[in-house]
């Protein structure tokens, strides 16, 4: 199938894209990986189309402070290759893999893929389990949001219809920071049926600041706050038996077998937080 007919224009600056997001149904393009799809089988019909690939500046990735920022228009495969992320973001370099196929990453952004906010994707997820933040301008300039209050619904965030996000920080990764990472999916690069991003932090024998991000088992990322609290304690099983997540049935599994795998997957994950505590 083919796209309804739609307008487009280049954008070189953030305040051409901005201002070209006021026309009516004008939908920004990155690395296009979800939007082609969406508009190849009509799922998305924008009026205009504003291609920000050669704005300049909203790539790259770098240590800031205590922060690492990510440019939007940063591909995966770059994050996927990157010392500083490896180093100083464990947790999406253990999910970028995981990501689709290699030529996906190679044209994927990150800032694409948080903003879609596919509820199965791994980034949103990391980011919420990082506590991250979104940096976003629009017509009254520029804001930072906190991920846990980015995702609002399927396919949504708090986003508003002229804002364009820019670039996402999380904090750097300390000698305290445990992460750990997991999915299940039918064949590699596939969407997860279910899958966990979590962060800790190291104190003594224990775990503190846990924070458990299941993706796929609803609309969002989702936080499974009681299990983070058990897990803290230092009960894995406690933590399993907390877990209050409600996934509703799908095409690739049943509710009741997605909160089994979620299960499953937060075993993996507490031991791989667990093992490298100090």
């Amino acid at each position: 199938m083919k796209p309804a007919p739609f307008a487009y224009a280049k954008a070189r600056s953030v305040d051409e894209a901005v201002a070209l997001l006021g026309e009516k149904d004008a939908k920004l393009l990155a690395g296009g990986q979800s939007l082609i799809a969406s508009l190849n089988m009509r799922l998305s019909a924008p009026a205009l189309l504003v291609d920000i690939n050669g704005i300049g500046g909203l790539d790259g990735i770098a240590k800031k402070s205590d922060m690492i920022e990510i440019g939007a228009l940063t591909r995966h495969a770059e994050a996927e290759r990157s010392d500083v992320v490896a180093q100083h973001a464990p947790l999406i370099a253990r999910a970028m893999p995981h990501i689709g196929h290699v030529a996906i990453r190679n044209r994927g952004t990150l800032g694409g893929s948080i903003a879609f906010a596919d509820p199965a994707a791994e980034l949103p997820a990391c980011l919420v389990a990082l506590n991250g933040e979104i940096e976003a301008v629009g017509p009254k300039g520029k804001r930072s949001i906190k991920t846990d209050d980015f995702f609002t619904g399927l396919f949504e965030t708090a986003l508003g219809p002229q804002d364009m996000l820019t670039a996402i920080r999380v904090p750097a990764a300390t000698k305290e920071t445990r992460v750990g990472f997991a999915e299940l999916a039918r064949r590699h690069g596939d969407y997860a049926i279910v899958g966990l991003a979590a962060s800790a932090k190291a104190d003594g024998k224990n775990l503190k600041e846990v924070r458990l991000a299941f993706f796929g088992v609803g609309a969002t990322p989702m936080r499974a706050k009681k299990s983070e609290a058990a897990l803290a304690s230092g009960s894995i099983e406690a933590a399993v038996a907390a877990l209050d997540l409600d996934p509703s049935d799908d095409v690739q599994a049943t509710g009741a077998a997605k909160k089994h795998l979620a299960g499953v997957l937060l075993r993996r994950v507490a031991k791989q937080l667990m093992e490298a505590r100090a």
